[in-house]
Protein backbone atom coordinates (compact mmCIF):
# COMPACT_ATOMS: atom_id res chain seq x y z
CA UNK A 1 0.00 0.00 0.00
CA UNK A 2 2.90 2.36 -0.70
CA UNK A 3 0.84 4.58 -3.01
CA UNK A 4 -1.80 4.96 -0.33
CA UNK A 5 0.86 5.71 2.26
CA UNK A 6 2.17 8.52 0.09
CA UNK A 7 -1.21 9.92 -0.95
CA UNK A 8 -3.10 9.70 2.33
CA UNK A 9 -0.92 8.75 5.30
CA UNK A 10 -3.78 9.17 7.78
CA UNK A 11 -5.97 6.59 6.06
CA UNK A 12 -2.92 4.37 5.55
CA UNK A 13 -2.19 4.40 9.29
CA UNK A 14 -5.84 3.74 10.17
CA UNK A 15 -5.93 0.73 7.86
CA UNK A 16 -2.68 -0.50 9.43
CA UNK A 17 -4.27 -0.09 12.85
CA UNK A 18 -7.30 -2.09 11.76
CA UNK A 19 -5.08 -4.82 10.33
CA UNK A 20 -3.23 -4.96 13.64
CA UNK A 21 -6.53 -5.13 15.54
CA UNK A 22 -7.82 -7.97 13.37
CA UNK A 23 -4.53 -9.81 13.80
CA UNK A 24 -4.45 -9.57 17.59
CA UNK A 25 -8.04 -10.38 18.54
CA UNK A 26 -10.32 -13.40 18.36
CA UNK A 27 -12.90 -12.25 15.81
CA UNK A 28 -16.01 -14.15 16.90
CA UNK A 29 -18.91 -12.17 15.49
CA UNK A 30 -20.62 -14.92 13.45
CA UNK A 31 -21.36 -12.63 10.50
CA UNK A 32 -17.69 -11.71 10.04
CA UNK A 33 -14.90 -13.56 8.28
CA UNK A 34 -11.55 -13.07 6.56
CA UNK A 35 -11.59 -12.88 2.76
CA UNK A 36 -8.59 -14.36 0.97
CA UNK A 37 -5.93 -12.17 -0.57
CA UNK A 38 -7.22 -13.25 -4.01
CA UNK A 39 -10.71 -11.95 -3.18
CA UNK A 40 -9.24 -8.68 -1.90
CA UNK A 41 -7.11 -8.28 -5.02
CA UNK A 42 -10.18 -8.58 -7.26
CA UNK A 43 -12.05 -6.15 -5.01
CA UNK A 44 -9.26 -3.59 -5.27
CA UNK A 45 -8.72 -3.95 -9.00
CA UNK A 46 -9.25 -1.67 -12.02
CA UNK A 47 -12.76 -3.11 -12.33
CA UNK A 48 -13.71 -0.36 -9.88
CA UNK A 49 -13.27 2.10 -12.78
CA UNK A 50 -16.01 0.68 -15.04
CA UNK A 51 -19.70 1.55 -15.15
CA UNK A 52 -21.97 -1.26 -16.33
CA UNK A 53 -25.60 -0.26 -15.96
CA UNK A 54 -27.81 -3.09 -17.19
CA UNK A 55 -27.19 -6.82 -17.47
CA UNK A 56 -24.67 -8.90 -19.43
CA UNK A 57 -25.11 -8.44 -23.19
CA UNK A 58 -27.74 -5.76 -22.45
CA UNK A 59 -25.78 -2.76 -21.15
CA UNK A 60 -26.52 0.93 -21.42
CA UNK A 61 -22.81 1.78 -21.63
CA UNK A 62 -20.13 0.74 -24.09
CA UNK A 63 -16.92 -1.10 -23.27
CA UNK A 64 -18.50 -3.88 -21.21
CA UNK A 65 -17.56 -7.04 -23.12
CA UNK A 66 -15.01 -8.07 -20.45
CA UNK A 67 -17.37 -7.14 -17.63
CA UNK A 68 -20.06 -9.27 -19.30
CA UNK A 69 -17.73 -12.27 -19.24
CA UNK A 70 -16.98 -11.71 -15.54
CA UNK A 71 -20.64 -11.46 -14.59
CA UNK A 72 -21.62 -14.50 -16.66
CA UNK A 73 -18.78 -16.54 -15.15
CA UNK A 74 -19.87 -15.52 -11.63
CA UNK A 75 -23.47 -16.48 -12.42
CA UNK A 76 -22.50 -19.90 -13.77
CA UNK A 77 -20.38 -20.62 -10.70
CA UNK A 78 -23.23 -19.66 -8.37
CA UNK A 79 -25.78 -21.73 -10.34
CA UNK A 80 -23.60 -24.81 -10.07
CA UNK A 81 -22.67 -24.29 -6.43
CA UNK A 82 -26.21 -23.60 -5.17
CA UNK A 83 -28.07 -25.78 -7.73
CA UNK A 84 -30.33 -22.99 -9.01
CA UNK A 85 -31.67 -21.87 -12.39
CA UNK A 86 -31.03 -18.13 -12.30
CA UNK A 87 -28.68 -15.83 -10.39
CA UNK A 88 -28.70 -12.06 -10.07
CA UNK A 89 -25.24 -10.85 -9.00
CA UNK A 90 -25.94 -7.16 -8.75
CA UNK A 91 -27.53 -6.45 -5.35
CA UNK A 92 -25.14 -4.34 -3.31
CA UNK A 93 -25.81 -6.29 -0.10
CA UNK A 94 -28.36 -8.43 1.70
CA UNK A 95 -30.90 -5.82 2.78
CA UNK A 96 -31.32 -4.34 -0.73
CA UNK A 97 -31.55 -7.89 -2.09
CA UNK A 98 -34.44 -8.84 0.20
CA UNK A 99 -36.08 -5.50 -0.57
CA UNK A 100 -35.81 -6.27 -4.29
CA UNK A 101 -37.76 -9.51 -3.78
CA UNK A 102 -40.55 -7.63 -2.01
CA UNK A 103 -40.52 -4.91 -4.66
CA UNK A 104 -40.82 -7.56 -7.36
CA UNK A 105 -43.68 -9.53 -5.85
CA UNK A 106 -45.66 -7.48 -3.33
CA UNK A 107 -48.12 -4.62 -3.38
CA UNK A 108 -47.18 -1.99 -0.75
CA UNK A 109 -49.49 -1.67 2.28
CA UNK A 110 -51.50 -4.67 1.07
CA UNK A 111 -49.51 -7.90 0.76
CA UNK A 112 -48.05 -9.74 3.74
CA UNK A 113 -44.52 -10.84 4.62
CA UNK A 114 -44.24 -13.61 7.19
CA UNK A 115 -40.81 -13.85 8.81
CA UNK A 116 -39.05 -14.64 12.07
CA UNK A 117 -39.51 -11.88 14.65
CA UNK A 118 -36.36 -9.74 14.99
CA UNK A 119 -36.16 -10.28 18.75
CA UNK A 120 -36.27 -14.05 18.20
CA UNK A 121 -33.34 -14.08 15.77
CA UNK A 122 -34.83 -12.79 12.53
CA UNK A 123 -33.48 -9.91 10.45
CA UNK A 124 -34.66 -6.33 10.07
CA UNK A 125 -35.68 -7.09 6.49
CA UNK A 126 -37.90 -10.01 7.48
CA UNK A 127 -40.74 -7.66 8.42
CA UNK A 128 -39.44 -5.60 11.33
CA UNK A 129 -41.59 -2.49 11.94
CA UNK A 130 -38.49 -0.26 11.91
CA UNK A 131 -37.49 -1.52 8.44
CA UNK A 132 -38.94 -0.78 5.02
CA UNK A 133 -40.08 -4.42 5.03
CA UNK A 134 -42.40 -3.71 7.96
CA UNK A 135 -43.37 -0.16 7.02
CA UNK A 136 -44.33 -0.67 3.35
CA UNK A 137 -45.75 -4.17 3.66
CA UNK A 138 -47.89 -5.93 6.22
CA UNK A 139 -45.71 -8.00 8.53
CA UNK A 140 -46.83 -11.27 10.12
CA UNK A 141 -44.10 -12.46 12.52
CA UNK A 142 -43.56 -15.93 13.90
CA UNK A 143 -41.51 -16.75 17.00
CA UNK A 144 -39.45 -19.53 18.56
CA UNK A 145 -40.95 -21.87 21.13
CA UNK A 146 -40.00 -21.90 24.80
CA UNK A 147 -37.01 -24.14 24.01
CA UNK A 148 -35.63 -21.65 21.49
CA UNK A 149 -36.61 -23.76 18.47
CA UNK A 150 -38.72 -23.12 15.38
CA UNK A 151 -42.26 -24.36 16.00
CA UNK A 152 -43.31 -25.57 12.57
CA UNK A 153 -46.86 -26.49 13.63
CA UNK A 154 -47.43 -22.97 14.91
CA UNK A 155 -45.77 -21.45 11.82
CA UNK A 156 -48.13 -23.51 9.65
CA UNK A 157 -51.13 -22.38 11.68
CA UNK A 158 -50.17 -18.69 11.34
CA UNK A 159 -49.57 -19.09 7.60
CA UNK A 160 -52.99 -20.69 7.05
CA UNK A 161 -54.67 -17.92 9.03
CA UNK A 162 -52.80 -14.97 7.54
CA UNK A 163 -52.22 -16.16 3.94
CA UNK A 164 -48.92 -14.26 3.42
CA UNK A 165 -47.69 -13.59 -0.08
CA UNK A 166 -44.09 -14.31 0.96
CA UNK A 167 -42.79 -16.51 3.77
CA UNK A 168 -39.19 -15.81 4.76
CA UNK A 169 -37.18 -18.60 6.35
CA UNK A 170 -33.72 -17.85 7.65
CA UNK A 171 -32.23 -16.07 10.63
CA UNK A 172 -29.34 -14.05 12.02
CA UNK A 173 -29.27 -15.66 15.45
CA UNK A 174 -30.69 -19.19 15.19
CA UNK A 175 -28.19 -21.89 16.19
CA UNK A 176 -30.05 -24.91 14.83
CA UNK A 177 -30.75 -26.58 11.48
CA UNK A 178 -33.58 -24.98 9.47
CA UNK A 179 -36.03 -27.46 7.93
CA UNK A 180 -36.39 -25.95 4.46
CA UNK A 181 -38.50 -28.88 3.28
CA UNK A 182 -41.08 -28.21 5.99
CA UNK A 183 -41.12 -24.50 5.16
CA UNK A 184 -41.58 -25.36 1.50
CA UNK A 185 -44.64 -27.49 2.24
CA UNK A 186 -46.15 -24.72 4.38
CA UNK A 187 -45.61 -22.17 1.61
CA UNK A 188 -47.16 -24.51 -0.96
CA UNK A 189 -50.20 -25.09 1.27
CA UNK A 190 -51.02 -21.38 1.42
CA UNK A 191 -49.85 -20.45 -2.07
CA UNK A 192 -46.97 -18.28 -0.85
CA UNK A 193 -43.53 -17.70 -2.29
CA UNK A 194 -40.80 -19.08 -0.05
CA UNK A 195 -37.77 -16.82 0.28
CA UNK A 196 -34.86 -18.62 1.94
CA UNK A 197 -32.44 -16.10 3.43
CA UNK A 198 -29.30 -18.18 3.94
CA UNK A 199 -26.94 -15.25 4.48
CA UNK A 200 -25.46 -16.78 7.62
CA UNK A 201 -25.28 -20.40 6.54
CA UNK A 202 -24.45 -20.17 2.81
CA UNK A 203 -20.94 -21.53 3.38
CA UNK A 204 -22.34 -24.42 5.39
CA UNK A 205 -24.88 -25.15 2.65
CA UNK A 206 -22.32 -25.32 -0.17
CA UNK A 207 -19.99 -27.20 2.16
CA UNK A 208 -22.63 -29.88 2.64
CA UNK A 209 -22.95 -29.30 6.38
CA UNK A 210 -26.44 -27.73 6.34
CA UNK A 211 -29.36 -28.88 4.13
CA UNK A 212 -29.90 -26.80 1.00
CA UNK A 213 -33.14 -24.91 0.27
CA UNK A 214 -32.70 -25.25 -3.52
CA UNK A 215 -35.46 -27.88 -3.94
CA UNK A 216 -37.88 -26.28 -1.48
CA UNK A 217 -37.68 -22.49 -1.82
CA UNK A 218 -38.71 -20.38 -4.80
CA UNK A 219 -36.08 -17.71 -4.18
CA UNK A 220 -32.80 -17.89 -2.29
CA UNK A 221 -30.94 -14.84 -1.04
CA UNK A 222 -27.51 -14.88 0.49
CA UNK A 223 -24.88 -12.37 1.39
CA UNK A 224 -21.38 -13.36 0.33
CA UNK A 225 -19.14 -12.21 3.18
CA UNK A 226 -20.13 -14.45 6.11
CA UNK A 227 -19.51 -18.21 6.03
CA UNK A 228 -19.07 -17.96 2.24
CA UNK A 229 -15.91 -15.93 2.98
CA UNK A 230 -16.16 -13.48 0.08
CA UNK A 231 -16.52 -9.71 -0.29
CA UNK A 232 -19.55 -7.82 0.92
CA UNK A 233 -22.33 -8.40 -1.57
CA UNK A 234 -25.39 -10.55 -2.21
CA UNK A 235 -26.82 -13.15 -4.57
CA UNK A 236 -30.49 -13.42 -5.53
CA UNK A 237 -31.25 -16.87 -6.90
CA UNK A 238 -34.35 -18.37 -8.51
CA UNK A 239 -34.84 -22.13 -8.28
CA UNK A 240 -36.51 -24.62 -10.62
CA UNK A 241 -39.41 -24.65 -8.18
CA UNK A 242 -39.60 -20.87 -8.42
CA UNK A 243 -39.80 -20.95 -12.21
CA UNK A 244 -42.43 -23.69 -12.07
CA UNK A 245 -44.57 -21.45 -9.87
CA UNK A 246 -43.92 -18.31 -11.93
CA UNK A 247 -42.10 -18.58 -15.31
CA UNK A 248 -41.46 -14.82 -15.21
CA UNK A 249 -39.95 -14.84 -11.71
CA UNK A 250 -36.35 -14.33 -12.88
CA UNK A 251 -37.33 -11.32 -14.98
CA UNK A 252 -39.33 -9.85 -12.11
CA UNK A 253 -36.36 -10.17 -9.75
CA UNK A 254 -33.91 -8.70 -12.27
CA UNK A 255 -36.17 -5.73 -13.01
CA UNK A 256 -36.65 -5.09 -9.30
CA UNK A 257 -32.88 -4.91 -8.77
CA UNK A 258 -32.29 -2.81 -11.90
CA UNK A 259 -33.83 -0.41 -12.70
CA UNK A 260 -36.18 -0.81 -9.75
CA UNK A 261 -33.85 -0.16 -6.83
CA UNK A 262 -30.37 0.66 -8.08
CA UNK A 263 -28.19 1.70 -10.99
CA UNK A 264 -24.96 0.13 -12.16
CA UNK A 265 -23.46 -2.86 -10.37
CA UNK A 266 -20.13 -2.85 -8.56
CA UNK A 267 -18.03 -4.79 -11.07
CA UNK A 268 -15.10 -5.23 -8.71
CA UNK A 269 -17.51 -6.76 -6.19
CA UNK A 270 -18.89 -9.13 -8.85
CA UNK A 271 -15.40 -10.34 -9.70
CA UNK A 272 -14.48 -10.79 -6.04
CA UNK A 273 -17.66 -12.82 -5.49
CA UNK A 274 -16.70 -14.96 -8.47
CA UNK A 275 -13.33 -15.66 -6.84
CA UNK A 276 -15.02 -16.58 -3.55
CA UNK A 277 -17.39 -18.93 -5.39
CA UNK A 278 -14.44 -20.66 -7.03
CA UNK A 279 -12.77 -21.06 -3.63
CA UNK A 280 -16.02 -22.44 -2.19
CA UNK A 281 -16.15 -25.08 -4.93
CA UNK A 282 -12.81 -26.57 -3.88
CA UNK A 283 -12.64 -29.73 -1.69
CA UNK A 284 -10.76 -27.75 0.96
CA UNK A 285 -13.83 -25.58 1.52
CA UNK A 286 -15.92 -28.59 2.56
CA UNK A 287 -13.32 -29.35 5.22
CA UNK A 288 -13.49 -25.72 6.32
CA UNK A 289 -17.30 -25.78 6.64
CA UNK A 290 -17.15 -28.99 8.66
CA UNK A 291 -14.51 -27.51 10.96
CA UNK A 292 -16.62 -24.40 11.60
CA UNK A 293 -19.39 -26.55 13.06
CA UNK A 294 -17.02 -28.82 14.97
CA UNK A 295 -15.45 -25.77 16.61
CA UNK A 296 -18.86 -24.28 17.36
CA UNK A 297 -20.14 -27.47 18.99
CA UNK A 298 -16.99 -27.91 21.09
CA UNK A 299 -17.16 -24.30 22.25
CA UNK A 300 -20.85 -24.66 23.11
CA UNK A 301 -20.04 -27.68 25.27
CA UNK A 302 -17.30 -25.75 27.09
CA UNK A 303 -19.63 -22.83 27.76
CA UNK A 304 -22.34 -25.14 29.10
CA UNK A 305 -19.77 -26.70 31.45
CA UNK A 306 -19.13 -23.20 32.80
CA UNK A 307 -22.81 -22.65 33.52
CA UNK A 308 -23.77 -20.57 30.50
CA UNK A 309 -27.35 -20.72 29.30
CA UNK A 310 -27.36 -21.29 25.54
CA UNK A 311 -30.49 -20.57 23.54
CA UNK A 312 -31.84 -23.93 22.27
CA UNK A 313 -29.34 -25.68 24.54
CA UNK A 314 -26.48 -25.73 22.04
CA UNK A 315 -25.75 -25.36 18.34
CA UNK A 316 -25.85 -27.21 15.02
CA UNK A 317 -24.20 -24.49 12.98
CA UNK A 318 -21.63 -21.70 13.18
CA UNK A 319 -23.13 -19.57 15.93
CA UNK A 320 -23.96 -19.60 19.61
CA UNK A 321 -26.51 -17.36 21.32
CA UNK A 322 -26.04 -16.92 25.06
CA UNK A 323 -28.64 -15.67 27.52
CA UNK A 324 -26.60 -14.03 30.30
CA UNK A 325 -29.46 -13.40 32.71
CA UNK A 326 -28.53 -16.38 34.87
CA UNK A 327 -25.06 -14.85 35.19
CA UNK A 328 -26.47 -11.47 36.20
CA UNK A 329 -24.57 -9.73 33.38
CA UNK A 330 -26.01 -7.45 30.72
CA UNK A 331 -25.13 -8.28 27.11
CA UNK A 332 -23.79 -4.80 26.35
CA UNK A 333 -21.50 -4.92 29.38
CA UNK A 334 -20.33 -8.42 28.46
CA UNK A 335 -19.63 -7.50 24.83
CA UNK A 336 -17.50 -4.51 25.80
CA UNK A 337 -15.63 -6.40 28.52
CA UNK A 338 -14.88 -9.20 26.07
CA UNK A 339 -13.59 -6.63 23.58
CA UNK A 340 -11.19 -5.27 26.20
CA UNK A 341 -10.04 -8.86 26.67
CA UNK A 342 -9.48 -9.26 22.93
CA UNK A 343 -12.56 -11.37 22.17
CA UNK A 344 -14.94 -9.74 19.69
CA UNK A 345 -18.62 -10.74 19.93
CA UNK A 346 -21.81 -8.72 19.63
CA UNK A 347 -24.51 -7.91 22.13
CA UNK A 348 -27.77 -9.54 21.07
CA UNK A 349 -31.38 -9.86 22.14
CA UNK A 350 -32.54 -13.27 23.29
CA UNK A 351 -36.06 -14.70 22.95
CA UNK A 352 -38.54 -12.93 25.22
CA UNK A 353 -35.90 -10.40 26.24
CA UNK A 354 -37.08 -7.81 28.74
CA UNK A 355 -34.25 -5.40 27.98
CA UNK A 356 -34.12 -2.86 25.11
CA UNK A 357 -32.10 -3.68 21.94
CA UNK A 358 -29.20 -1.38 22.90
CA UNK A 359 -28.80 -3.13 26.27
CA UNK A 360 -29.97 -6.67 25.49
CA UNK A 361 -29.64 -9.70 27.75
CA UNK A 362 -27.45 -11.79 25.52
CA UNK A 363 -24.40 -12.05 23.32
CA UNK A 364 -23.93 -13.75 19.95
CA UNK A 365 -20.68 -15.38 18.91
CA UNK A 366 -19.45 -17.81 16.30
CA UNK A 367 -16.52 -19.64 14.78
CA UNK A 368 -16.24 -18.82 11.01
CA UNK A 369 -13.41 -16.27 11.29
CA UNK A 370 -11.31 -18.08 13.88
CA UNK A 371 -11.70 -21.31 11.88
CA UNK A 372 -10.35 -19.50 8.82
CA UNK A 373 -7.24 -18.71 10.87
CA UNK A 374 -6.72 -22.37 11.75
CA UNK A 375 -8.15 -22.56 15.27
CA UNK A 376 -9.38 -26.10 16.03
CA UNK A 377 -11.47 -28.06 18.57
CA UNK A 378 -8.55 -28.47 20.96
CA UNK A 379 -8.44 -24.70 21.37
CA UNK A 380 -12.10 -24.30 22.36
CA UNK A 381 -11.47 -25.10 26.02
CA UNK A 382 -9.05 -22.19 26.26
CA UNK A 383 -11.46 -19.81 24.52
CA UNK A 384 -14.36 -20.97 26.67
CA UNK A 385 -12.26 -20.39 29.80
CA UNK A 386 -11.37 -16.85 28.70
CA UNK A 387 -15.02 -16.03 28.06
CA UNK A 388 -15.97 -17.41 31.47
CA UNK A 389 -13.24 -15.40 33.24
CA UNK A 390 -14.40 -12.20 31.56
CA UNK A 391 -18.04 -12.74 32.52
CA UNK A 392 -17.08 -13.57 36.11
CA UNK A 393 -15.08 -10.33 36.28
CA UNK A 394 -18.10 -8.16 35.38
CA UNK A 395 -20.81 -9.91 37.41
CA UNK A 396 -20.88 -7.07 39.93
CA UNK A 397 -21.77 -4.41 37.36
CA UNK A 398 -25.50 -3.77 37.21
CA UNK A 399 -27.12 -1.39 34.75
CA UNK A 400 -29.44 1.18 36.37
CA UNK A 401 -33.14 0.36 36.11
CA UNK A 402 -33.89 3.90 35.00
CA UNK A 403 -33.46 4.12 31.24
CA UNK A 404 -32.21 7.71 31.25
CA UNK A 405 -29.36 6.80 33.64
CA UNK A 406 -28.01 3.89 31.57
CA UNK A 407 -26.10 5.85 28.95
CA UNK A 408 -24.01 7.84 31.44
CA UNK A 409 -23.45 4.77 33.61
CA UNK A 410 -22.32 2.67 30.66
CA UNK A 411 -20.00 5.40 29.39
CA UNK A 412 -18.26 5.55 32.78
CA UNK A 413 -18.24 1.76 33.01
CA UNK A 414 -16.44 1.45 29.66
CA UNK A 415 -13.67 3.72 30.94
CA UNK A 416 -13.34 1.63 34.07
CA UNK A 417 -13.31 -1.71 32.24
CA UNK A 418 -10.73 -0.44 29.75
CA UNK A 419 -8.27 -0.28 32.67
CA UNK A 420 -9.33 -3.54 34.36
CA UNK A 421 -6.12 -5.51 35.06
CA UNK A 422 -7.75 -8.94 34.85
CA UNK A 423 -9.31 -8.14 31.48
CA UNK A 424 -6.02 -6.74 30.19
CA UNK A 425 -4.21 -9.87 31.36
CA UNK A 426 -6.62 -12.00 29.32
CA UNK A 427 -6.04 -9.69 26.37
CA UNK A 428 -2.32 -10.38 26.59
CA UNK A 429 -3.00 -14.12 26.66
CA UNK A 430 -5.32 -13.80 23.64
CA UNK A 431 -2.74 -11.80 21.68
CA UNK A 432 -0.10 -14.44 22.41
CA UNK A 433 -2.53 -17.10 21.23
CA UNK A 434 -3.55 -15.32 18.02
CA UNK A 435 0.10 -14.80 17.07
CA UNK A 436 0.14 -18.54 16.33
CA UNK A 437 -2.64 -18.13 13.73
CA UNK A 438 -1.78 -15.57 11.03
CA UNK A 439 -4.45 -13.91 8.93
CA UNK A 440 -4.96 -15.48 5.50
Amino acid sequence: MQNLKKTDPKIFELIKDEMRRQTEVLEMIPSENYASSAVLEALGSVLNNKYSEGYAKRRYYQGNSIIDNIEILAQERAKKLFEVSHVNMQSYSGSPANTAVYFALLEPLKDKIMGLNLSFGGHLTHGSPVSISGKYYKAVPYELDKNGLLDYLKIEKIAKREKPRIIVCGATAYPRIIDFERFGKIADEVGAYLLADISHIAGLVVGGIHPSPSKHAHIIMTTTHKTLRGPRGALLMVTDKGLAKDPELSDKIDKAVFPGLQGGPHDNQTAAIAVALKEASEPEFKKYAKQIVLNSKFLADELIKNGFQLISGGTDNHLILIDLRNKGVNGAVAAFALEVAGIIVNKNAVPRDTMPPFYPSGIRLGTPAITTRGVREKDMGKIGDWINRVIEEVRNYKLPEQREERSKYFSNLKKELAKDKKLLKISFEVTSFTSLFPLP
